[in-house]
């Protein structure tokens, strides 16, 4: 059988009325690329939840309108909860929830935060005024794992991520405004903190993959969703653990592989920031799972420059991510 996945940063999908542009306009955008993906499977970031206007818990509503009309709408749906007791109540958080459509229902799911690795003490070294106890760093969002059966006798486990962006942690007295840093230690010491908080969730997540491995050495696995980093950056390499850097080729059957090397090298894009056309988005597959790839495609014809969009664009609807998506045949 065919079996498409795909995955698509939504750039904060939302329904507020204050929303410039709304999320209509932003709807006549979106949904053609959702139908054009053809995904039986489609791993979704940046998802927003709203109240309804009755009160109740904090739903998907915006997504609701987005998938109105088209297949998916019909599919299963599983997304992360908000933190807390809430999510006990079935309540998503308000911002960047993480969601996973699905035309096979799910045989497992679970959030995935600090499972593997406990939030990290740190000391802070430059806040000002100094901070005289360690604080505790957790990771900005969990990730999702499910385990699906698009075949009666073929298990698929899938994790849908989204990785910190490489902006520096808040230091006390160390801004200015906004992003604008009134120190350089404290920069430093933030940007250095950010980058920390990455690679741990990446080693969480490559724990809960050999975690895979060690109960089936042949176990069909995908990590998709935006890493916020490119294949030579250090989450990646710690999720792809590939021979080059672990030195052992006898290790190669656990190395996961980027699904983006099916494509020339001029079209490995899912976004261009200030000129520059980068992988932040990405689908890791396991080898056996590579066994059945057919093939890979980044849908980047219409994007734009992430940077000069925000300045210069009135009204700017369409995501700064592409989908990207896969075709296996099992």
């Amino acid at each position: 059988m065919r079996l498409r996945i795909a995955s698509f940063n939504l750039e904060s999908l939302d329904d507020r009325p204050d929303l410039d542009p709304p999320l209509e306009a932003r709807i006549a955008v979106l949904r053609p690329q959702l139908l054009r993906l053809e995904a039986d499977i489609l791993c979704l970031q940046e998802v927003h939840g709203q109240k309804p206007a009755g009160g109740g818990p904090r739903r998907l509503l915006a997504l609701e309108r987005l998938l109105a009309d088209t297949p998916y709408r019909d599919f299963h749906r599983i997304s992360t909860p908000s933190p807390g007791p809430h999510g006990q109540q079935g309540w998503v958080a308000d911002v960047h929830n993480l969601v996973v459509l699905s035309r096979f229902p799910p045989q497992e799911t679970r959030v995935v935060a600090h499972d593997h690795v406990a939030p990290l003490a740190w000391q802070l070294l430059t806040a000002r005024p100094p901070v005289p106890e360690a604080r505790r760093l957790r990771f900005d969002r969990p990730a999702l794992f499910l385990t699906l059966a698009p075949t009666p006798d073929r298990r698929l486990h899938l994790l849908n991520l989204h990785l910190r962006a490489p902006l520096a942690l808040p230091v006390p007295g160390g801004k200015e405004r906004g992003l604008a840093w009134s120190r350089t230690d404290a920069w430093a010491e933030g940007f250095f903190l950010a980058a920390l908080l990455r690679a741990a969730q990446a080693l969480e997540l490559r724990l809960l993959v050999d975690s895979l491995f060690d109960a089936d050495p042949r176990a069909l696995v995908l990590v998709a969703g935006d890493f916020n980093a490119e294949l030579a950056e250090v989450p990646l390499r710690i999720l792809l653990a590939e021979p080059g850097d672990t030195g052992n080729g006898l290790l190669a059957p656990r190395a996961l592989v980027p699904l983006e090397r099916h494509l020339p090298a001029d079209r490995r894009y899912s976004v261009i920031h200030r000129g520059r056309r980068v992988m932040f988005d990405h689908m890791l597959a396991s080898r056996p799972l590579l066994a059945h790839l057919r093939d890979f495609d980044v849908h980047n014809e219409t994007l734009e420059d992430e940077v000069e969009t925000e300045l210069a664009v009135a009204h700017a609807t369409q995501s700064s991510h592409a989908p990207l998506v896969a075709t296996f045949e099992l």
